[in-house]
């Protein structure tokens, strides 16, 4: 009985594993016919990049692997100084700073580089067998520029004409932007952003950002912010594009008569600044959508320093007041609370922007903050949260104070006379600092501190100002009874060599006065919150 049992169960395993797999009468084969990619007719069709084969999806619609394989076994055998995104080698003399003063990045290097250079395939795994609709809308391509690099400006035309397929390509457009050197689908309210990876302004390395796939975000003092994509908006496939709130600048696709629609950019922006943010916020609030596309790349160069002349210092705040009053209704004091000098400034005439709005019936502010950039607070709150401690930080050993001499990023923070007790009043002091919410600490009051903040790499490291990350790590402090600031990441605490006016991490000793420090001010409600969270 037992092994006519098992004879049938063995026979029923087979049946069923037929019904399933077997090819053209299985289930997989009706699941297939009706939801997968079914090849049309002729399966291969010599069409567009690498003779791309046509599926037809459940919606009906033709679609079709895009990549053009041949291009890709090309720059896969190419070699040379800088190919496939490698750091190009450099000598002592190519650190020059000539090479930077016209561009602010490292034009010696771009020279020397191929315009068809290699790179990296840095996407997601996944955006390799992704399929895109057969027939696209073609795209006009605007390339502004202002005095650029002659070299970095032909890579880049070089670049989308081989790595872009003809038929997508209406026209390239360069508009020069005022130089002054010899220098010759499926909702078409959509924007679409690419990934911006990073070009090393030295020595041309090329390499994704930091966190690669990020929503664009902004704190209230109008500057860019990348944050985390929130569990509720993560895709089962990570190559798929997701919302984003702002865009990082002018890298984007859009339906032409929708930009028209939308006024296109505001023409009382001036020079630079402020554009991301008013294309963004009237895409959303005015009945369209934005996304970023993982499998969409985009090399810059982020330069070492502006170096082409603004002819107003104020031009920057102006924009970003002038979004500001058009666009973000009473969340617009955030900004003035923290940039109180943004209120003296004129916008200039912005009557014909706030009509577009009314036109357009535009959605306020106070929803585009609930729909769509309702995760932005957590990491930049409208209302800042109290600070734990602020003001002036002074060793116990030395009577000396923490001065950041208002240094850039890699400053190593330095004992100076404090200035209250006499030292002149320079600009080249720098000692209030914030021990904010966050539990970083970083240069300036609690409603306007710096963006960089105190930073430690080990536990006998510099304390140096690195760009403020919010996320904690080499950022995280701790401000104890015993006075010390403790470094939850190297279990070390800032000490100091009073001679020598050092500021260093060093194994802890609450009895050593040169790890004693005194903020100026403290809160003890927010400053024992926080040290009821670490002890827990």
């Amino acid at each position: 009985m037992k092994r006519k049992q098992k004879r049938f169960l063995q026979m029923t395993l087979l049946f069923t594993a037929a019904l399933i797999f077997l090819p053209d009468i299985g289930l997989w084969s009706l699941y297939k016919e009706k939801h997968l990619v079914k090849p049309a007719e002729p399966q291969t069709l010599p069409l567009g990049l690498g003779g791309g084969q046509l599926f037809t999806w459940s919606d009906g619609l033709k679609r079709k692997d895009w990549h053009d394989y041949e291009s890709i076994q090309k720059d896969a055998m190419r070699s040379g100084k800088g190919e496939h995104g490698k750091p190009y080698p450099l000598t002592e003399e190519d650190h020059d700073d000539s090479a930077y003063r016209e561009n602010g990045f490292n034009i010696f290097v771009s020279n020397n580089i191929a315009l068809e250079r290699s790179l990296p395939d840095i996407r997601h795994p996944n955006c390799k067998h992704k399929v895109y609709l057969e027939k696209l809308p073609n795209t006009s391509i605007i390339i502004p520029f202002h005095n650029e690099g002659w070299t970095s400006l032909l890579r880049t035309i070089h670049s989308i004409i081989n790595r872009t397929p003809d038929s997508l390509i209406a026209e390239i457009i360069l508009v020069d932007d005022f130089s002054d050197r010899d220098q010759i689908a499926l909702n078409h309210k959509t924007i679409v952003c690419p990934m911006i990876d990073v070009i090393d302004h030295n020595h041309f390395g090329y390499e994704a950002q930091a966190g690669d796939a990020m929503r664009g975000a902004f704190d209230w003092e109008m500057y860019y912010k990348r944050i985390p994509i929130p569990p509720e908006l993560q895709r089962a496939d990570p190559s798929d594009p997701f919302e984003s709130p702002v865009m990082a600048g002018g890298l984007f696709a859009v339906n032409r008569k929708w930009f028209w629609e939308l006024g296109g950019y505001d023409p009382g922006l001036e020079i630079w600044g402020g554009e991301q943010y008013e294309i963004s916020f009237k895409v959303w609030m005015c009945g369209g959508g934005m996304f970023d596309v993982p499998c969409s790349r985009v090399g810059h160069i982020y330069r070492k320093y502006v170096p082409y002349k603004v002819p107003s210092g104020t031009s920057l705040a102006r924009n970003l007041k002038r979004v500001a009053e058009t666009w973000m209704d009473e969340f617009a004091e955030y900004i003035y609370q923290r940039r109180p000098e943004y209120r003296h400034l004129s916008t200039g005439d912005i009557s014909a922007q706030k009509e577009l709005r009314k036109h357009l019936k535009c959605k306020d502010f106070k929803w585009f903050m609930a729909a769509v950039a309702w995760d932005v607070p957590k990491y930049y709150p409208p209302v800042e949260p109290p600070p734990a401690a602020w003001g002036e930080i002074r060793n116990v050993a030395a009577n000396l104070c923490v001065d950041s001499k208002h240094g850039a990023m890699g400053t190593e923070l330095r004992l100076d006379i404090c200035v209250k007790d006499g030292s002149e009043r320079t600009w080249s002091h720098e000692q209030l600092f914030t021990f904010g919410w966050r539990e970083d600490i970083r240069p300036g009051e609690p409603l306007h501190t710096r963006k960089f903040c105190f930073d430690a790499i080990s536990h006998s490291s510099p304390v140096t100002l690195y760009d403020c990350h919010g996320m904690k790590g080499n950022q995280h402090w701790s401000y104890r009874k015993d006075k010390t600031l403790f470094h939850p990441v190297s279990s070390s605490c800032i000490d100091c060599n009073p001679a020598e006016k050092k500021i260093f991490m060093n194994r802890c000793d609450p009895l050593s006065e040169t790890q004693q420090w005194i903020f100026e001010h403290i809160n003890m409600t927010v400053l024992e919150k926080f040290n009821s969270k670490a002890s827990s």
